[in-house]
């Protein structure tokens, strides 16, 4: 059995779209040309999005942050995902999903990698949006703050 972390990607048009917004995979394994395979090493943070429509409109908009779980680790089940992940963010709406596609795309324009943010402002922004209020933006001060704890953690 694999320690890595598996995301099943769908592509139907206009129907169902199941993506990775970030993150940095190890392996892709193709199924077809609708599905491929994704997988994550422990400790790697990556966003999922789902969207899902259907002849009205969109039923289904999420976006879940998620760090791959080591072996033995705690984790949340969400659905695509195998086995699972530390939930580190999970919204639904499209207002709310639409957001926090903006605030990665704020992180992005500073030159950091949403994967190497720290995960406590995901978990910030996850709290915030879910009483829809807004957000701290993040700073490069503020990365760097997370590097620098990084460093001291055991």
């Amino acid at each position: 059995m694999s320690d890595l972390t598996s995301v099943e990607l769908l592509w139907l048009e206009k129907r169902i779209e199941n993506r990775v917004r970030f993150g940095r995979p190890v392996a892709e394994r193709i199924i077809d040309r609708h599905r491929r395979v994704l997988s994550f090493a422990p400790g790697s943070i990556f966003a999922f999005v789902r969207w899902t429509s259907n002849d009205f409109g969109a039923v289904l908009s999420r976006v879940d942050i998620l760090r791959a779980p080591a072996p033995g680790q705690r984790y949340s089940t969400v659905p695509w995902v195998s086995p699972g992940g530390e939930s580190l963010l999970r919204l639904s709406g499209w207002s709310k999903v639409e957001r926090v596609l903006q605030l990665i795309d704020e992180v992005e324009a500073l030159g950091i990698n949403p994967a190497d943010a720290a995960p406590d402002y995901w978990h910030h922004v996850h709290n915030r949006l879910s009483v829809n209020e807004k957000p701290r933006p993040y700073t490069r001060s503020r990365h760097q703050a997370w590097l620098h704890r990084r460093r001291l953690a055991p």
